[in-house]
């Protein structure tokens, strides 16, 4: 009991005391569990005096009572015929009753030299219904009375949740009191931890996953492998899969005309005709080979340089070149996180002596640009290099072994993110300037071993001997960049010994074996570079970026279609007019004009909402026209930033009530088009001239380079100090070396998280002041104060959110003050400095338009249409 009892005493009591039970009690009685409470089962067994007891309080509602055999099948069969829920426990003694003092004498003789120590962990007795603390209570008569006396279970969980406890986990093979446990407390989590039938780790974790999921913080480091975290969509307009998938399985080859290509990272060759060359063709993700996620640098996801040769190396057995002379990777190849990369090996026809080119190309899912080239090399069929070094004396007389425990952890502070299938490293040891290492595929990877010449993250592992010990800078990453000569003797192997030695100006030779010494891998040369951050984000983002844009495309063919009958409504007086008719138009048309965006915004707004609430207007469509709100067209300009707004606002509300409303744009006469706008069926049309336009997701451009404005001469005013503001601030700081910063808010120096980042950044001169930039004075104020004054960057705002059916004017008001209004006030007041004032808005559905951002999707509307 917790530490209560030494081992040896308390296998005495188990041993002894079940021996007694055995001898003395067995075949004496029985025990059954009786659903009713305490009080309304000593009523029932009355008739049977002491012959049947209750013997355990279990819950309110639970009790287990036991005595005399006949005397309990009595009683069974008494409850049974009264509708109780009565059954059996396979006990064949009156435990807990007056039958247990037939053996008080045996026991106190056998358990007399019980010593009770203090436990080294609380419990709390359903005998006594307190907490044992000190030394001396449990000994050889507590443990007779816990087998005579009742067990006050129920009692006990009750007064533990008075107490404040509100986590009870039944720790056992079978779990029986969750129930009973359920019903004491509606609040508290209950589980048990084994299930019967059911009692392995799965199921042990499971009920761990349970207790999680429920708030119950659990130390999952004890239990389970490094891994890596999985970041949550952080708002909920991010839709995004998370629960474990199969490997996907690819289309048989033979059926598109191919060959299959009986590799893990191929999948088809195809042969070339004219030139006896051969393409392989793959497609490489995360989902279909999930180990490769394992294998991150700077946050990106790249197949390792071990990967490509591996591709290279497949290629030439294919058209009988052994040797892979030479191969020069030219670019990292990403694998994304999300969808997939298609892959290309490209081997050229023989030349005159036999040998062959071979490159490496990839294309992400969807991408429509150039194959980007990641590696270029030439296959031969040059005899295998002799070796004469032996494997079989391991490790090597003379080396002195390195200490490898912190290694992937130091691996991590460089930029190296490698999960388990990449951390293999096993031991290193150095003998002058030798490195001598043991590297092994983790067992869920070593049974495909054999489909692999030498597995990718098994080669990486090995070659990550070479940076052993590289010195406590942490530096740049480095990747490798040229393997020469490399030739493989045996496939298949799923742990190496590897010999790693200078052959040139930073360049190693590799000599790998298996377990028993068998030769696997030479090389002559493997020259490593190192990778910086920017040359991985730039390969993230070659032929494919996961921005998108709004692309107005045009519609090959516009139905047909009479215009209907509809009305025009300029107010929500209309509406409600509108809505007690019983002939009523099914279609109306709201025209959005007005001075102000936050004029016209508040009288669409009004106008929506009466429509929405109005019941008799259900199946009847409302159309919100706008001129120069989009830009659609050939001059692609938005001339009406204003009517810009009213679609942010509108798509918000079409978010929310999806076909109630169409946001129609127009630069003609409106009754001509309204009948086919309708007919197609489009929540968002634009119509320039003839021409039908709609929106559609189209992959941006890669963005441009940060302004010149950002920079270490001059000061940057950063409006906001919120979590944006800290973002963009903390950016600025780091990656645009910006040296002086302001930060203006409302609350100054006083906002949430200020002063930490004023520490963070300390590097930089950075204050934070208080500025309202809604308030033209305050920012002419602020601005008058900074005349070295270089960019301004605002992102500032005010959170107002909430569904289009309950939205204010006066939220879209304060949401226009932080946003249009401040946007205005700093152009104005800065355009004689010939500064540029960036916005940076909040969030995609902020602008576009999700459920519940209407003012944000209206303001950043407008401000996007007003700044183009």
């Amino acid at each position: 009991m917790s530490g209560a009892l030494s081992l040896p005493d308390a296998a005495k009591v188990v041993a002894l005391r079940s021996q007694a039970i055995a001898t003395r009690l067995a075949g004496r009685g029985g025990m059954a569990s009786v659903a009713l409470s305490e009080e309304e089962a000593a009523a029932w067994l009355a008739p049977w005096a002491d012959r049947v007891q209750v013997a355990a309080v279990n819950s309110p509602t639970s009790v287990v009572v036991a005595g005399e055999a006949n005397a309990l099948d009595e009683v069974v069969e008494a409850l049974s015929g009264r509708e109780v829920r009565v059954r059996r426990v396979a006990v064949d003694y009156g435990s807990h009753t007056n039958q247990v003092e037939a053996i008080e004498d045996l026991l106190a003789e056998t358990l007399a030299g019980i010593e009770a120590q203090a436990p080294a962990v609380p419990f709390f007795s359903t005998l006594t219904g307190d907490w044992i603390t000190e030394a001396g209570v449990v000994d050889g008569g507590y443990w007779y009375r816990n087998l005579r006396n009742r067990v006050g279970f129920g009692p006990a969980v009750a007064k533990l949740v008075r107490q404040g406890h509100g986590v009870f986990v039944e720790v056992s093979a079978h779990p029986v009191l969750v129930q009973p446990l359920s019903e004491i407390s509606d609040d508290a989590v209950v589980t048990g931890s084994l299930r019967r039938d059911d009692g392995g780790l799965r199921r042990l974790l499971t009920s761990m996953a349970e207790l999680f999921v429920r708030g119950v913080p659990l130390d999952w480091t004890a239990v389970l492998p490094p891994a890596a975290r999985v970041d949550l969509p952080k708002y909920a307009f991010d839709h995004r899969h998370y629960w474990l998938r199969p490997a996907e399985s690819a289309t048989d080859a033979a059926s598109l005309g191919q060959a299959a290509a009986d590799h893990p990272l191929l999948g088809a060759v195809v042969e070339l005709p004219q030139s006896d060359g051969l393409v392989f063709t793959s497609r490489l993700s995360v989902r279909t080979h999930p180990w490769l996620a394992d294998h991150a640098v700077g946050g990106v996801v790249i197949l390792p340089g071990a990967g490509l040769a591996e591709l290279a190396v497949r290629a030439g057995d294919e058209a009988g070149c052994t040797a892979l002379d030479e191969l020069v990777i030219e670019a990292p190849l990403v694998v994304p996180a999300q969808g997939g990369v298609r892959v290309q090996v490209a081997l050229g026809g023989p030349d005159d002596t036999g040998s062959r080119t071979v490159n490496v190309y990839s294309r992400r899912d969807g991408g429509t640009g150039p194959w980007t080239r990641h590696a270029t090399g030439l296959l031969s069929s040059a005899p295998a290099p002799d070796t004469g070094f032996d494997f079989h004396a391991w490790p090597p007389a003379g080396a002195e072994r390195v200490d490898v425990e912190t290694f992937y952890t130091g691996l991590a502070e460089r930029g190296y993110g490698y999960g388990p299938a990449f951390q293999g490293l096993r031991a290193v040891w150095r003998r002058d300037g030798e490195i001598f290492a043991e590297a092994a595929l983790p067992e869920d990877l070593g049974k495909d071993a054999g489909r692999f010449g030498v597995h990718p993250a098994l080669l990486d592992a090995a070659l990550q001997a070479a940076t052993v010990g590289g010195g406590d800078e942490p530096g740049e990453p480095v990747l490798a960049f040229a393997w020469n000569g490399l030739v493989l003797h045996a496939a298949g192997a799923s742990a190496l010994r590897v010999r790693l030695a200078p052959s040139g100006p930073d360049a190693l030779s590799v000599e790998a074996a298996d377990e028993t010494g068998g030769l696997v891998l030479t090389m002559e040369s493997l020259v490593s570079r190192p990778v910086s951050a920017g040359q991985l984000g730039a390969a993230a983002d070659a032929g494919h970026d996961a921005m998108f844009r709004v692309d107005w495309t045009e519609l090959p063919s516009v139905p047909r279609a009479e215009m209907p009958a509809w009305a025009q409504v300029g107010s929500a007086d209309d509406v409600a007019a509108l809505a007690e008719k019983t002939d009523g138009p099914p279609v109306a048309v709201a025209e959005a004009d007005g001075d102000t965006a936050l004029a016209v915004s508040s009288r669409v707004l009004e106008i929506v909402q009466t429509w929405l609430a109005a019941a008799a207007l259900e199946e009847s469509r409302l159309v919100v026209a706008t001129r120069g709100a989009v830009p659609a067209g050939g001059d692609h300009t938005v001339t009406g930033p204003a009517a810009a707004a009213v679609w942010g606002l509108v798509r918000s509300a079409q978010a929310e009530h999806p076909d109630r409303i169409v946001l129609l744009d127009t630069d003609g006469d409106l009754a001509p088009v309204l009948g086919p706008v309708l007919a197609t069926g489009e929540p968002q049309v634009a119509v320039r001239g003839t021409t039908f336009h709609v929106p559609r997701l189209a992959r941006a451009g890669r963005t441009s380079a940060a302004p010149a404005v950002f920079g270490p001469d001059g000061t940057v005013l950063v409006s906001g100090a919120g979590s944006l503001g800290t973002l963009v601030a903390r950016h600025l700081v780091t990656q645009h070396g910006v040296r002086k910063l302001v930060l203006a808010s409302r609350r100054g120096p006083d906002a949430d998280g200020a002063a930490d980042l004023v520490a963070e950044l300390a590097d930089a001169d950075v204050s934070v002041v208080a500025c309202d930039v809604s308030d033209r004075d305050q920012v002419a104020a602020l601005l008058e104060s900074l005349p070295d004054l270089t960019g301004v960057v605002h992102t500032a705002g005010v959170f107002e959110d909430g569904v289009i059916d309950a939205l204010t004017p006066e939220q879209l008001s304060n949401v226009y003050a932080a946003k249009v209004d401040a946007v205005r006030h700093l152009d104005e007041l800065t355009r004689d400095r010939d500064l540029g004032v960036f916005v940076v808005f909040s969030s995609v559905a902020g602008v576009m338009g999700g459920g519940g951002q209407g003012p944000y999707a209206a303001a950043n509307a407008f401000l996007d249409a007003a700044m183009a």
